[in-house]
């Protein structure tokens, strides 16, 4: 059993609430969406092909207890839940990031789900699949990558609707990076009043918002 696999490396984990964190991040290739800020084009391709063994044994070799799931889009391939699966037997503590079109119902219970819904600003809104909301577990948490104001009424909109705003982890709110000045969100959810939490992308104030492998 193999897996396009566009890299595999160590970071800090620079968002949601598992943020700061050391992690061991697996970027699967090839994703099925084409938002317009999409910051990781590159793993749009087929990538390496890797067995589950030799991922494990590389993340393995890091040392790390967080591992991260991520892409493109993890689950176009499904072999990512035997790899889940196996990371948990393992008795790693377990993350995807999944862009939110395609089910979730299939992932390990013991996986955390980092669900995005995506708002208008990404060209994508119309692929969302709000199913994946009946899945949630409690240590789940759902995001929403906000380009205008726009987009931050629909976001708020989806939590009223979907009661997303009474879960035991918060929404977050994340405002596109270099396009939408977090002050501005922040004046916004303040505003509103809306219980939610900013999500800023540490990462890219660490090193250089291009930088892969960080």
């Amino acid at each position: 059993m193999t897996i396009g696999i566009t890299e595999i490396f160590e970071s800090v984990q620079g968002e949601t609430t598992l943020v700061g964190l050391p992690t061991t991040f697996v970027r699967l290739s090839q994703c099925n969406l084409r938002c317009s800020w999409c910051d990781t084009p590159y793993s749009f391709s087929r990538g390496n092909k890797q067995t589950i063994e030799s991922i494990i044994d590389k993340i393995e070799a890091f040392g790390h207890r967080h591992v991260c799931i991520t892409g493109g889009e993890p689950l176009l391939q499904s072999e990512v839940l035997s790899l889940m699966e196996a990371l948990c037997d393992k008795n790693f503590i377990v993350s995807i990031e999944t862009g939110g079109s395609l089910s979730t119902e299939k992932v390990d219970p013991r996986v955390t789900v980092i669900l995005d819904i995506k708002c208008p600003g990404s060209q994508m809104s119309d692929r969302n699949l709000y199913q994946n909301i009946d899945y949630l577990k409690a240590q789940d948490e759902v995001k929403f990558v906000i380009l205008n104001e726009e987009d931050y009424a629909f976001a708020k909109q989806v939590c009223e609707k979907y009661n997303l705003l009474t879960r035991p982890l918060l929404p977050l709110f994340s405002p596109v990076f270099n396009q939408l000045e977090a002050k501005s969100l922040v004046k916004w959810i303040l505003r509103d009043r809306l219980p939610v939490r900013l999500n800023l992308q540490t990462h890219k104030f660490i090193w250089h918002p291009t930088t892969r492998g960080v």
